[in-house]
């Protein structure tokens, strides 16, 4: 299953407290980007982080983003902007 434009517009919106957050379309989902860095993506419409020492604190949920795939942490609260901003940081800086 794809992820939605919607999902994908609400996840930038949640983000806006940062800046620089670009998203890029890749097989009917959206990698995400923070001044560059690829930190995570949009899958099934699923927010997804990278794992990394950095964002281990946050004890997320792994999960695969497809098949075949390694795992990343699965963001369950994306309702808090402050909370996504912190996760982002701290995934960038263990990047």
């Amino acid at each position: 299953m794809a992820s939605s434009v919607e999902y994908k517009d609400f996840i930038l919106d949640q983000l806006n407290l940062l800046d620089n957050i670009t998203s890029k379309k890749m097989m009917g989902e959206y990698l995400l980007y923070c001044d560059g860095i690829l930190f995570g993506g949009i899958y099934d419409n699923r927010l997804l982080v990278k794992k990394t020492t950095t964002n281990e604190k946050f004890k997320m949920e792994e999960q695969f983003p497809y098949k075949g795939a390694k795992p990343m942490y699965f963001v369950e609260d994306v309702d808090s902007k402050k909370i996504l901003k912190r996760i982002v940081i701290e995934t960038c800086k263990g990047l």
